[in-house]
């Protein structure tokens, strides 16, 4: 059997990574794979003896057991928020605003751009605030302070119709992957960092941090620019946290590990269930505030990226998920 590596030293650096993925499953599987977008791997098919299934990256799913009503309900923060906390299911609450007037007409009073300010404030000024639709966190950051919003509002508005703000909460943040009631794996949550060389100063590093940030199409951490402390030249070696979203594709780190208990891993079955979703990644925070069974789920993730899994060196848990999909959508 080829080894994953085999697949990826194979693959241009912008190959999607689940397209390298389902190549690897399928000689595993004995299906046949097919690249349809001239190697970019965008547009793939997988064929067994009498099926075709045709898969797509960006917007598409990676995951078609999941169905669309769902998948869609779970990418809406205030849609999957709401479904959660109906169904008993201890979830962050927030309030969503519209950037554009766009629709204006299809949709009730108190939630405009206007409206998030008052909102901030009976939130004391500082809030968690993320597009209602967004991935990779993307613009998902830590407000302090009016002019702030302000700023963050008129950048988030080039790119998404809409926010969410939500409290400021603190705990530690833990991933749980599910293959119907199954639980995959699990996995614990770091920020992001930048580490010293003895030379940079801390903004600078910091500045180079967020032009690869820029360079995958995903916004920079905010920093304020008036904190003297980045100034300071960190010692070679010398790690710092940015605190603040922690999504790998952000620069944040996922390491495997045992649950944080088993309550979580109930929450996480039960979110998943009341959404609909077979394939489902639940993000969600343990230890709130230092109360060791205080949990609120974050995020359920339907199309959920699984590279910590090729970084983590578990090609056989890669190998369970697409299985579980080719059988899903009656390839094996």
């Amino acid at each position: 059997m080829r080894s994953l590596s085999e697949f990826r030293t194979c693959k241009p650096g912008f190959y999607p990574d689940q397209s390298v993925y389902a190549e690897f499953a399928c000689a595993e599987f004995g299906l046949r794979f097919r690249d349809l977008d001239g190697g970019a791997g965008l547009l793939f098919s997988v064929a067994s003896r009498d099926h075709l299934q045709h898969f797509g990256a960006g917007r598409c799913s990676w995951y078609p057991q999941n169905s669309a009503t769902a998948s869609t309900l779970a990418s809406d923060k205030h849609f999957a928020s709401r479904i959660l906390r109906e169904a008993g299911v201890p979830a962050l609450a927030g309030e969503y605003f519209f950037l554009h007037d766009r629709h204006r007409a299809h949709r009730p009073s108190g939630h405009e751009r206007r409206d998030a300010l008052a909102c901030f404030r009976t939130l004391g000024g500082s809030a968690f605030v993320k597009p209602l639709a967004g991935s990779r966190g993307d613009f998902a950051q830590a407000v302090h302070g009016e002019a702030a919003l302000a700023r963050y509002l008129d950048d988030v508005v080039k790119h998404y119709d809409a926010i969410l703000i939500q409290p400021i909460v603190e705990g530690i943040e833990y991933r749980v992957f599910l293959l119907d009631d199954d639980v995959l794996y699990c996995a614990r949550k770091y920020p992001p960092s930048v580490t010293g060389n003895g030379v940079h100063t801390l903004r600078e590093l910091l500045a180079a941090h967020n032009d690869a940030l820029r360079a995958r199409g995903l916004s920079p951490a905010s920093l304020p620019n008036d904190d003297p402390s980045l100034d300071a030249v960190p010692a070679n070696g010398e790690r710092r946290e940015i605190p603040g979203r922690m999504n790998l594709s952000a620069g944040g780190t996922m390491v495997l590990a045992d649950a944080a208990s088993e309550r979580a891993l109930a929450l996480a079955r039960q979110a998943a269930r009341a959404i609909g979703l077979r394939v489902a990644a639940v993000d969600m925070f343990v230890d709130i505030g230092g109360k060791p069974d205080s949990n609120e789920i974050i995020e359920v993730n339907s199309n959920p990226s699984i590279r910590l899994l090729e970084d983590s060196g578990r090609g056989d848990l890669i190998l369970k998920i697409w299985h579980h999909t080719f059988t899903a959508m009656g390839l094996l």
